[in-house]
């Protein structure tokens, strides 16, 4: 009876933490748009190529503290998409992440992202410049948004229309981190 009274408490303990664990898991990325948009428009994959710079971000650990961070898209002979992210560090080390991605709609707004052979993400382009100059970057969780620009530091009056972009997506723009760009 002892045993079985034992057994029952570590259940109930390792219930418990389970339950705990997943809690925080859940909660570590905040959500700031609970019903993400589907893409506005459809992309051209050859004009997304080249560097895409970091305006702005919801902050996820993988980027925490980041400066100058940057995207780069070249065009694979399989027609998917080599990426290789870039940021500077806290300590001024430089992280690079490179991936692979393969458009999942007809209309190319819709991306899957393999990092590192391992980690997978959706990416969608949620809405861009007819010019291809900035993108408003995001995915099906409202856990994650990239405001993105082709030049390292619009001007202000630009960057706020931008974030006025997003929040009428429905995102919570009181979450955005801006990103340095030296």
């Amino acid at each position: 009876m002892k045993s079985i009274k034992r057994i029952a408490a570590a259940s109930g303990v390792a219930l418990a933490a389970s339950l705990l664990t997943a809690a925080i898991v859940r909660n570590r990325h905040a959500v700031g748009n609970s019903a993400v948009p589907q893409p506005a428009k459809s992309v051209s994959i050859n004009r997304y190529l080249g560097r895409w710079y970091e305006i702005a971000r919801y902050e996820q650990r993988f980027e925490r503290g980041c400066t100058n961070v940057t995207a780069d898209y070249h065009l694979r002979v399989d027609g998917s998409l080599e990426v290789v992210n870039r940021c500077r560090r806290p300590d001024g080390s430089l992280k690079v992440a490179r991936g692979i991605a393969r458009s999942v709609s007809a209309s190319n707004a819709k991306l899957k992202v393999r990092f590192f052979g391992l980690f997978s993400g959706d990416y969608w382009v949620l809405d861009h410049a007819e010019d291809y100059s900035w993108s408003i970057v995001g995915e099906p969780s409202g856990r994650y948004l990239w405001i993105l620009a082709r030049e390292p530091r619009p001007g202000t009056d630009h960057v706020e229309e931008l974030i006025r972009r997003a929040e009428a997506m429905g995102y919570d723009v009181s979450m955005l981190i801006r990103t340095e760009q030296d």
